[in-house]
């Protein structure tokens, strides 16, 4: 199987030495020092104490690659424009496009069914480009339970967590994508086949469309967010504005942040995504965990006074470190 990689980062990295392990013949799109990187040392991944290399082919360029069988997008929401705009020589009829992303992906409403089936959510897709550039039968939605950061370009270190959970945006069990969780389980990822995947998207949402701005203000690990009684207090207002959302689209979520804050306590201090983005002066995906929670409110006849609080602030707090 062709196997491409587009976002070299710590997910992408992680996935991408996984499949050559399975057998696939991995590429990636990277530039700058990642691409120096994979052409002199292929992909790297430590984990378990020992660090595993990975040959794999690297351009800048995805017309270089040709047709793939199956296409990893593991980049942040922001560049989700550009990676459109490349895509398209890796597409064939057949490619499957699997989005290793936070927050809420464009195709959201794809296979939704119901009142909102296609509707485009214009915090993630503004002009309609990505839906545009990437067929909607290509995708496969999946959401990443691990933790993994960037020793350095191209090198991969696993913290915790080792679970992708895929499926068909319609919720179909395809052949498809049951062969792909045959094969993800085969290069050693635990791989769950989603009843429905916008469903576990928006509960992972659930949890750090609130930590990760809060994280990226402050500088705070998780820990010390969670045991600040104010803090915390405001970040289960926003997510209760959420979860009335989430009743509204056919997405219930029966817990209550408290229950949330418990599983997240679990994973002890640690830096969030977007805290790590922040200090490495990367943009920040705002804009797929918490504008478009704000637009779905509007979408949908919910009240948001304290997810506006948090989009205030922490699009402020961006835009003045130039992060936005």
């Amino acid at each position: 199987m062709k196997a491409c990689i587009y976002g070299a980062g710590a997910i992408g990295g992680w996935i991408g030495v996984r499949l050559a392990q399975a057998g696939c013949e991995v590429s990636v799109v990277a530039r700058g020092a990642t691409l120096d990187a994979l052409r002199t040392h292929g992909l790297r991944l430590h984990t378990n104490g020992e660090t595993l290399a990975a040959p794999v082919k690297a351009s800048a360029s995805p017309a270089d690659f040709g047709v793939q069988d199956l296409v990893i997008v593991a980049v942040k929401a922001p560049a989700m424009a550009d990676v459109a705009a490349a895509i398209r020589p890796l597409l064939g009829p057949d490619t499957i496009v699997l989005t290793a992303m936070n927050g809420v992906p464009w195709w959201f409403f794809q296979g939704f069914g119901g009142a909102y089936e296609g509707t485009r959510l214009k915090a993630v897709d503004p002009s309609g480009s990505i839906a545009e550039a990437i067929p909607a039968k290509s995708v496969v939605g999946c959401v990443v339970h691990a933790s993994f950061a960037l020793r350095e370009p191209g090198f991969v270190q696993h913290h915790f967590g080792n679970k992708l959970i895929v499926g068909e945006p319609s919720g179909e069990k395809t052949q498809r994508v049951r062969d792909l969780v045959a094969l993800l389980q085969k290069a050693g990822i635990e791989t769950e086949l989603s009843e429905q995947i916008q469903k576990d998207a928006w509960y992972k949402l659930w949890g750090n469309m609130t930590v990760n701005p809060v994280s990226a203000m402050t500088g705070a690990t998780t820990d010390l967010i969670l045991n600040d009684d104010l803090v915390r207090g405001f970040i289960s207002a926003v997510m209760l504005e959420a979860r009335e959302i989430g009743g509204r689209i056919g997405i219930p979520i029966a817990q209550q942040p408290e229950d949330r804050h418990q599983i997240t306590r679990k994973l002890g201090a640690f830096k969030t995504s977007m805290l790590q983005d922040v200090e490495a002066g990367k943009p920040v995906e705002l804009d797929a965990l918490v504008t478009v929670v704000k637009e779905l409110g509007t979408l949908t006849g919910v009240a948001t006074p304290f997810t506006d609080a948090l989009l205030g602030l922490s699009r402020l707090h961006a835009r003045v470190h130039g992060l936005y």
